[in-house]
């Protein structure tokens, strides 16, 4: 995470709502030899403090599962480079925006029981998004062909201590700074979904009074 606190008093409520919208991230944990990673979709509980995924059964993540582990998962928005010369200031150097959150927790694996489960609630939340599209269901899959794909995956659950979120948006600069940096990149297009990086730049969101 940034440490400029500038960029870290973005409202809990936001922050959780712009990971679910995400719904995938790196999970990442300690292993003997360094760092594992994972890229995972995920389904965020409503009360914010547990996520539930799968990973493939010979992730060495899974192996390393004998025991609950601390994990987080990075959680990445838009980005986009940000020239000086768009603040229109004098004495500015490059730098980059971003949106960012970090979910901090205990990585357990679950009972292969609640696989069916999980898998037929991820499934329902993704294709919900796809309305008047019919949703695809695992009903859909032949009885073997689901059980065999299944003995492949685990469910895995995430019981979150902490989130943490940056959203560096030029919220240290004059608003007439930030806006000018906001139509550079709306103008540029350099980095990744420049369009909602620009709106966030644009239209800053709620900050939370107690940070």
């Amino acid at each position: 995470m940034h440490p400029n606190p500038a960029f870290r008093t973005t409202q809990a409520d936001r922050t959780l709502a712009f990971v679910r919208d995400r719904s995938f991230g790196t999970l990442a944990v300690n292993g003997v030899e360094g760092p594992m990673l994972a890229h995972v979709p995920f389904l965020m509980s409503d009360c914010g403090t547990f996520a539930e995924l799968h990973l493939v059964r010979s992730n060495p993540i899974t192996r390393a599962l004998a025991a609950p582990l601390a994990a987080v998962i990075a959680v990445t928005g838009p980005d986009s480079y940000i020239s000086p010369d768009w603040y229109s200031l004098d004495h500015q150097v490059p730098t980059w925006n971003y949106v960012s959150a970090h979910l901090r927790g205990t990585l357990t694996l679950l009972p292969q029981t609640a696989l069916r489960d999980l898998l037929d609630r991820q499934s329902a939340s993704f294709e919900a998004r796809l309305l008047p599209k019919t949703p695809w269901l695992t009903d859909k899959m032949p009885a073997d062909a689901m059980d065999q794909m299944m003995r492949q995956i685990v469910p895995v659950r995430l019981d979150i201590t902490r989130i943490d979120s940056t959203w560096k948006l030029s919220q240290n600069k004059p608003d007439s700074a930030r806006l000018g940096a906001a139509e550079g990149v709306r103008q540029a297009g350099f980095g990744s979904e420049t369009d909602s990086i620009a709106a966030l730049m644009t239209e800053l969101p709620p900050t939370d009074t107690k940070g």
